[in-house]
């Protein structure tokens, strides 16, 4: 458990592990598709404005903010601007998602539907089935 874990005692989740569905590929090919996002801090918000690059290009403001949270990806020593640029699309769009629901919503749930039955349950969208 991190500082930052222990400081939020038992009732408060700062940490969500996910699984990408591609993963970011290093310079040996080593795919790294396991790690942990935790919440966002107001300085997390800010800093990432106060960031050149994204008053220059507003879509940038993700980049930083994942960059910032992102706090482990696989095996890598750091998960700076170049990992976060380098992600597949579809590693992005989820990490993406996964940052909404966790600092918006304060769950990684979604509610799905079986298409064969329609019974309809919860998917923990970082990897485990709740329901």
């Amino acid at each position: 458990m991190t500082a930052t874990a222990e400081a939020a005692g038992p009732g408060l989740r700062t940490e969500y592990p996910f699984v990408l569905p591609r993963g970011f590929v290093d310079e040996h090919g080593t795919v790294h598709r396991d790690g942990v996002l935790r919440l966002a801090t107001a300085k997390d918000e800010l800093t990432a404005h106060a960031e050149p690059l994204v008053r220059q290009n507003p879509a940038y403001l993700s980049i930083y903010l994942l960059m910032r949270t992102v706090g482990r990806l696989g095996t890598l020593p750091v998960v700076d601007r170049f990992v976060v640029e380098h992600l597949f699309a579809s590693d992005l769009a989820f990490l993406q998602d996964l940052y909404r629901r966790v600092n918006q919503q304060g769950h990684t749930e979604a509610e799905v539907a079986c298409p064969e039955c329609a019974h309809r349950f919860l998917v923990d969208v970082a990897g485990e089935v709740t329901g």
